[in-house]
């Protein structure tokens, strides 16, 4: 009985569990690079694509917007086409399988080689997710519909946050405001202090003076 179940739930899991499939080459002019995936039927996969061409000026790899990446998607059986088509050098593409069987899925850039120009040299990166089935609309509104809430609760910590944030610097206002007056205060106390210690030693000294010359005269 426990051996049953463990088995309807590993193949609940497999059935749920999506490969992901992540490796990046290298691409020249003309040069069209194919991978093999076999995908059972109605299967969605999405690929994310970034292509980096090399810059002989600052010797390292970066973002060309002129550059273009065509994708073709097609099944190797019966040759049919699923996907074709040209993308910027960051871009994302989606296919859902028709037939079970192997798909070849080729990317390319849209230079073309030149004999009297330097060939360019791209490295691509590409991320692959192989789904399992179709994608469900009702879930994915009411996966929508709770991101929405959660971005809303989100959204009134956020003011809450703000709100706390700006009477903490009023606060803060008012302390600095206090503490540079009491600062002055201070200030203005020891020069006072000052001042008399200074006419109390010049009174001391002028009476000293007197008791001494008095004492002369005598």
């Amino acid at each position: 009985m426990f051996d049953t179940r463990a088995r309807s739930l590993l193949c609940c899991l497999f059935l749920f569990i999506s490969a992901v499939n992540a490796l990046h080459f290298y691409l020249d002019a003309n040069e069209k690079r194919c991978f093999i995936e076999e995908l059972p039927t109605d299967t969605v996969v999405e690929g994310h694509y970034r292509a980096l061409e090399w810059n002989e000026q600052g010797q390292v790899y970066s973002i060309n917007e002129e550059l273009g990446i065509l994708v073709q998607v097609a099944e190797v059986e019966s040759g049919h086409s699923v996907v074709s088509t040209r993308g910027p050098p960051d871009g994302r593409f989606t296919f859902t399988s028709h037939d079970a069987g192997d798909h070849s899925i080729c990317l390319s850039t849209n230079y073309s080689s030149s004999w009297f120009g330097p060939t360019a040299h791209i490295r691509l990166h590409l991320d692959v997710v192989v789904g399992s089935t179709k994608p469900n609309a009702d879930h994915d509104r009411s996966h929508v519909s709770v991101l929405a809430s959660r971005l809303r609760d989100l959204n009134i910590k956020i003011e809450d946050i703000r709100r706390e944030q700006q009477y903490q610097r009023e606060r803060e206002a008012d302390y600095r405001d206090l503490s540079e007056t009491t600062n002055s205060r201070a200030v203005w106390y020891s020069i006072a202090q000052i001042v008399v210690l200074i006419l109390t030693c010049a009174w001391q000294l002028r009476h000293l003076r007197r008791f001494f010359e008095d004492r002369k005269m005598r």
